[in-house]
């Protein structure tokens, strides 16, 4: 999610009203009362630690499209232990946590030699995040391809078939559970506006892109239409609902809206709009 900070506890002191924040809110270790799921809203509570300044480079929608697939994809190299000069096969290189994991071994990691799947029409824009070879997935299976890897990353729960371009002794990275094949290790989410917080210079440069499916952003209108779009598995990169236009965020809590939030506000949760 990414929105405008409207009002914050009492012992919040890492941002203002009016900061401009994103972050993802699904934290599963958050204190009981903390919990939150689910941002398709206009307002919602957001617990500080979760959050970061808002990359004034980004869209609130581009901005709003990366906390959980970024975090899932840092996790996934940092469970396994990527290692610097290693070659990497990407498993599904043009979804939404696949177009991360791309631009993150090529920037942020070091890897040698990129190489990842995707289908036919999507084959040069995944080249174009930093893919040194695009295996179409629509014209050869794992089984064709000779070459082994240092490291798999499977975003899309393949592992049963993915292990088949791994070296002997490679890690096999699957960010779905249960993992089809027991040999994957499975990266599991933590969520910290700090690991936001460290990417800011890849995102103010523009070495690491948030990535939005052409059909969206949608509108609350076409919710239904979006996740139904989303189980097609045929989006490029993230898919994103926004309740207003940009340039429309509300500057206050509106008065519509003030019989839901509670005056006496716990002392971390930031009200965000």
């Amino acid at each position: 999610m990414a929105g405008v900070v409207l009002k914050k506890g009492s012992s919040v002191t890492k941002f203002d009203i009016g900061d401009e924040i994103y972050g993802n809110i699904q934290d599963f270790n958050a204190e009981e009362n903390l919990k939150q799921l689910g941002t398709l809203a206009e307002l919602i509570v957001v617990e500080e630690s979760l959050i970061a300044r808002k990359p004034k480079k980004l869209s609130f929608e581009e901005a709003a499209s990366l906390p959980l697939a970024v975090q899932t994809a840092i996790e996934g190299f940092k469970t396994a232990g990527f290692k610097e000069g290693q070659s990497i096969f990407v498993v599904g290189g043009a979804g939404g946590v696949g177009t991360l994991v791309v631009q993150l071994a090529k920037h942020l990691y070091g890897a040698s030699y990129i190489v990842a799947t995707s289908s036919t029409p999507k084959v040069e824009f995944v080249k174009k995040l930093g893919a040194d070879k695009v295996v179409d997935y629509t014209k050869t299976r794992n089984e064709d391809i000779n070459e082994k890897y240092d490291f798999v990353y499977d975003t899309i729960g393949d592992s049963k078939n993915s292990f088949l371009v791994a070296k002997d002794d490679a890690p096999i990275v699957d960010i779905t559970w249960p993992s089809t094949n027991p040999r994957a290790v499975y990266s599991s989410l933590t969520v910290s506006g700090e690991n936001l917080e460290k990417l800011r210079p890849y995102l103010e440069s523009g070495k690491l892109k948030a990535v939005i499916d052409p059909t969206g952003p949608y509108n609350f209108g076409d919710v239904i239409e979006a996740f139904r779009y989303l189980e097609t598995g045929r989006a490029r990169g993230k898919v994103v609902i926004s309740p207003f236009p940009s340039q429309h965020l509300p500057s206050s809590i509106p008065s519509e809206s003030k019989n839901n939030v509670t005056s006496e506000m716990d002392l971390k949760k930031i009200y965000v709009s």
